[in-house]
């Protein structure tokens, strides 16, 4: 009989659990629901951001942009508005741009050659410039009241923020369980010459992955925008990139690539912003809080390391206990085990 697998991301779960339990009993006002809500719309737009940062990572990639992207999208729809266009018109336009500065830095990565990294910090650059020069460093008054629904309505009773997370996390989670285009983000991030030598195109991919993380962050700049009707030039700007690396990291997608779900992205989300949400609500001052997700970022970075050489430190003394026992290490001829099947890349014609 196989045995069950156990969700990776129970244990994060756990540690959520732990950390709510310990602020619990430090402060009353933490446990209170209308803390609780604070706690969600203050993480929807991290867990936006970590959505678009894990997809990003799968592939072996990372994202610096995030953060400045908030405050470029949140802008556009707040000048949108003000010059005459409708208040979906306008997020509709920010979500444009947001997935275009994607496609930017995936292009740049792909078919320029160039290190994600410094490609993503460049347009961190370019993306932050923007919206002062747009508006000379002034922030930008957002009169349509309608506007206010994306980051101040509601829906049954849940905060309207929570509730498009749980919607793009759906959707985005079907994207990568159940169709070949998830199949091939994960092959990407595995190993990406194996992936190219099977038939994936590894392009698109790339494209494809940061032009979702752009979408996400123009998600996290309207609702930033909508909950305070003011497009801030400097919005974004803050620990958002920090925190959305440290969500995904925490939550189990590797920094290497090709491990990872949006699930625990998501759990790891929850996480960052409740330490964040805990620290505030303890009267902790904010200079400390990059200092504590620093720190939780190394935790899981050393985690996912760990993980990784534990992994092949167990296949190596499988074959080398294999090979000084006499047993076989490869199978009998005609013979071919399912990993085989899984994992022999196939031969390109000719």
């Amino acid at each position: 009989m196989a045995r069950r697998r156990i969700p990776e991301e129970l244990g994060i779960i756990g540690v959520i659990v732990l950390i709510g339990a310990i602020f619990s009993l430090m402060s009353p006002t933490f446990r209170t629901f209308d803390n609780a809500q604070l706690l969600l719309l203050n993480g929807s737009v991290i867990a936006f951001l970590a959505m678009g940062q894990a997809f990003v990572l799968l592939t072996g990639g990372i994202d610096l942009s995030t953060g400045s992207n908030v405050a470029l999208t949140g802008m556009i729809a707040a000048l949108a508005m003000r010059a005459g266009a409708p208040w979906w018109l306008a997020c509709l336009a920010a979500v444009g741009i947001g997935v275009v500065v994607g496609m930017i830095n995936g292009s740049l990565v792909h078919y320029a050659g160039l290190p994600p990294f410094i490609v993503t910090f460049a347009t961190f650059g370019v993306a932050a410039s923007i919206p002062l020069i747009l508006t000379g460093a002034n922030s930008v008054i957002v009169a349509d009241p309608m506007f206010a629904i994306v980051g101040r309505g509601r829906l049954y009773g849940i905060p309207m923020p929570v509730v498009l997370v749980i919607v793009f996390a759906i959707v985005l989670t079907v994207l990568l369980r159940m169709t070949p285009t998830g199949v091939h983000v994960y092959a990407v991030g595995g190993n990406a010459e194996t992936a190219r030598l099977s038939g994936v195109h590894i392009g698109r991919v790339r494209v494809l992955v940061y032009a979702v993380s752009g979408m996400c962050a123009g998600m996290g700049g309207l609702i930033v925008t909508s909950r305070l009707m003011v497009g801030y030039p400097s919005a974004g700007s803050g620990n958002e990139l920090f925190y959305s690396i440290a969500a995904a990291v925490v939550g189990g997608v590797s920094l290497f690539g090709g491990i990872g779900t949006l699930p625990g992205a998501l759990l790891g989300a929850v996480l960052v912003a409740e330490v964040s949400n805990g620290m505030n609500v303890l009267g902790v001052e904010s200079y400390w809080q990059p200092l504590v997700i620093g720190l939780i970022i190394l935790g899981g970075v050393m985690i996912d390391t760990y993980r990784r050489s534990s992994s092949l430190g167990s296949l190596l003394r499988r074959a080398l206990g294999g090979s000084r026992t006499g047993e076989p290490t490869t199978p009998a001829a005609g013979a071919t085990t399912s990993r085989e099947q899984d994992t022999t890349p196939a031969r390109p014609a000719g």
